[in-house]
């Protein structure tokens, strides 16, 4: 259960150092992809704790 959440918490700090770096930058679809890898390490934790629940 925690190898999945850790994974996706390094995959929401990614996300924040790309959007940290798009803005020294001046690069909006590096803040982008940045956006997308936050909301999607919090999708995939939200999913991975609701299967961790259920037990599947």
């Amino acid at each position: 259960m925690l190898l999945p959440l850790v994974g996706c918490l390094l995959l929401a700090a990614l996300g924040v150092g790309a959007l940290l770096y798009a803005q020294h930058d001046d690069a909006p679809g590096l803040g982008l992809i940045g956006f997308v890898l936050i909301f999607g390490g919090i999708g995939l934790g939200v999913r991975a704790a609701l299967r961790t629940k259920r037990g599947v």
